[in-house]
């Protein structure tokens, strides 16, 4: 039995935690273990996690007759991005409130995705003759060649910041891998999309709609999404070696 965040075996007797596992598909795998004393309390609030200030609420959605799809009864300028996708309002006050680790902030989450920043720490990710770094949830039994054309909605991340995202993050308790990217592009929006009805603009369905996607005008976005490919699966040992 290894323990999932240290990678290091869990002894009889040592006190230990268990975690379901099932796959994209629904389908339950064999359970994951940690070392009890692994897992750490956050300590650290990520780039991209939303504080209690910053979540306001919705603004009215209705539909946007010249162009076709929705927008914002108030809408401006700053509610889309430079490719016209509207995106789900929030203000920006990091460090005001409480952090909400659940709630992933939907201009931060942009700007990490596309300018490729940590999305711990919001610096630059690493990045060296393999490609970009990635900490992704171990999904290897997925498909063959996993994790090459993957999309996710999670940004890269630092060599520094893998050790506290892996004993920190509850999403990681059940495995991760470290995977050098060589290519990854930009590809759609996670979001909710609607459709019409005769009470006006009804929300239908949570879910990734691609940047090409006719439905892509009927979708608050609130996070964007990267395709990779070109990918190398790494040594967390590693990677970890020459971080202090």
């Amino acid at each position: 039995m290894i323990c999932t965040i240290c990678e290091q075996p869990i002894e009889d007797g040592q006190p230990r935690k268990q975690l379901a596992r099932r796959d994209e598909r629904g389908v339950k795998l064999p359970p994951s273990f940690t070392h009890k004393g692994c897992r750490r309390k956050p300590s650290t609030v990520p780039f991209v996690t939303s504080w209690s200030s910053e979540l306001v609420d919705d603004p009215t959605v209705a539909y946007r007759l010249l162009a076709g799809g929705i927008g914002y009864v108030d809408e401006v300028a700053e509610d889309r991005d430079e490719r016209g996708v509207l995106m789900l309002r929030r203000p920006q006050r990091r460090g005001v409130g409480d952090p909400v680790y659940g709630a992933v902030h939907p201009g931060r989450q942009f700007l990490a995705m596309t300018e490729e920043l940590c999305q711990v720490c919001g610096q630059p990710a690493d990045e060296d003759d393999r490609g970009r770094l990635w900490l992704l949830e171990d999904a290897r039994t997925d498909w063959e060649g996993w994790p090459n054309e993957l999309v996710t909605t999670h940004p890269p991340t630092c060599r520094p910041c893998i050790r506290e995202a892996r004993e920190q993050c509850p999403h990681l308790w059940k495995g991760s891998v470290a995977v050098r990217v060589g290519t990854s592009e930009l590809c759609g929006v996670y979001g909710r999309r609607y459709t019409a009805s005769r009470l006006g603009p009804l929300p239908v369905e949570i879910g990734v709609v691609p940047f090409e996607s006719p439905l892509i005008g009927w979708t608050i976005a609130s996070q964007l999404a990267r395709a990779l490919t070109d990918c190398t699966i790494v040594s967390l040992d590693e990677e970890l070696a020459t971080v202090p």
